[in-house]
């Protein structure tokens, strides 16, 4: 089996709530590292690397493309 490859980094769990569910809606096969350990201790995220997002290699320009939709259409309320 191929090894997953890195797409994203982030930094809090709540940058990748939306990102799950569009995933698992289009049946892509996806890992997201540390997720568990930075909804722990979210202060400390940077010193574990984040939250990375990984893929299968097939999939890359798939998840690039969500979430560059992501970003140009996602806006948050501050």
């Amino acid at each position: 089996m191929t090894e997953f490859v890195t797409v994203a980094i982030f930094n809090f769990q709540y940058e990748i709530a939306v990102l799950k569910t569009i995933l698992e809606k289009e049946k892509i096969h996806y890992l997201f590292l540390n997720e568990h350990l930075v909804s722990i201790d979210p202060l400390a995220s940077i010193a574990y690397g984040g939250i990375k997002l990984k893929v299968h290699p097939n999939d890359v320009s798939q998840v690039k493309e969500i979430i560059d939709k992501l970003n140009n259409n996602l806006y948050i309320v501050k």
